[in-house]
């Protein structure tokens, strides 16, 4: 998070604007949150440039839900097709199992997730209501630098985008995409509000037993409101909006991260200690996981780490080594400060 946003969200915590309430405590009916809720739609469209037939929606339950709501909504019963690219987009596949045929178009499984498939390989049938992509694996540190135009490969589906961890840290070419969701915890703001961006003609499909409060139509007639939305986590996320328009807009955070990334990379390429075994042309800028080629020097180097506030590196443990998961909020420096600390670490292994 922002350093600027929490001290702002602190400052109000006890009374907003004069309305002698916390956010915490408004209605999600009231003029004061539905001012917070306008506003904050208003900016995070205009700084991921969301087109007119677009609709944005507020909902819950974080991106492991929406592989659920996805289908509930856009398969119809039909066939789903799955691009395999580590850990996120495999537990898309088998959510969406549950509500349709749900198969695998492509999967670098085979490379140990580190490439991606080139879209001219995928399998994507003829019967396929939707295409479903992770845009950042973060366990595997892989991302789609360029979203698949599914029209040039002659296929008319649409293309659904699980953008939760790089959501905001680039920009994104909606005349490819169908669907985006995310949850809100990366880049937008604290745990408990999911995003979802959603062409309007894919809406008003939902299969029959879907949940009403999951029913995009639902959700999008009543201005995300038909349950009670995540309040709080609205109001934050609208002010990381304020925030990164304040940085300059998604171009401008897009090349920060370019940097930052860079900057790491760089140095892992250069070293003898530490390795990335990410194809470059793939490579992620918002999660770099990097192995030490000795582990046994793993707890060392973490807590080394820690002495010097460089905090939560571990790697996942599904796949062992460190990760730098470096998202919009942090700033240059922060990996200024890793790179540091990694040459002096491996300097003393000499």
């Amino acid at each position: 998070m922002p350093e600027a946003v929490l001290q702002q969200a602190a400052a109000e915590m006890l009374d907003w604007h004069g309305s002698g309430m916390s956010v915490m405590e408004m209605s999600h009916r009231g003029k004061e949150f539905i001012s917070i809720y306008e506003q904050a739609e208003a900016d995070l469209r205009e700084l991921l440039a969301v087109p007119a037939h677009f609709k944005i929606l507020f909902m819950q339950g974080g991106g492991l839900a929406e592989n659920a709501i996805v289908p509930l909504n856009l398969s119809h019963g039909g066939a789903m097709d799955f691009v395999l690219t580590g850990s996120w987009s495999q537990k898309s596949l088998k959510e969406a199992s549950k509500y349709g045929a749900a198969r695998v178009a492509a999967s670098a499984q085979s490379d140990g997730f580190t490439t991606l498939p080139s879209p001219a390989s995928w399998h994507i049938g003829a019967d396929s209501r939707y295409v479903h992509i992770c845009g950042n694996e973060t366990i595997h540190g892989v991302e789609f630098h360029e979203l698949p135009d599914l029209k040039a490969l002659g296929c008319d589906a649409p293309l659904v985008v699980d953008f939760s961890s790089h959501v905001a840290s680039r920009s994104v070419d909606w005349s490819r995409v169908g669907l985006a969701f995310g949850g809100a915890q990366k880049n937008l703001g604290p745990a408990g509000l999911t995003l979802v961006i959603v062409r309007e003609d894919l809406i008003g499909h939902a299969l029959p037993h879907c949940p009403s409060a999951f029913d995009y139509q639902l959700v999008a007639d009543n201005q995300s409101m038909y349950n009670t939305p995540p309040t709080y986590s609205i109001y934050i996320a609208g002010l990381v909006f304020q925030w990164l328009k304040k940085q300059g807009g998604i171009a401008a955070m897009a090349q920060r991260n370019i940097a930052k990334a860079q900057l790491l990379y760089d140095f892992l390429d250069s070293s003898s200690l530490y390795v990335n075994k990410v194809a470059k042309d793939c490579r992620s800028r918002m999660n770099v996981p990097f192995f030490l080629r000795d582990e046994s020097r793993n707890e060392a180097f973490l807590a080394g780490a820690k002495a010097r506030n460089l905090l939560q590196l571990k790697g996942h443990k599904s796949v062992g080594g460190m990760r730098a998961s470096i998202y919009n909020a942090m700033p240059l420096e922060g990996v200024q400060a890793l790179v540091a600390y990694m040459r002096e670490f491996e300097k003393t292994q000499a």
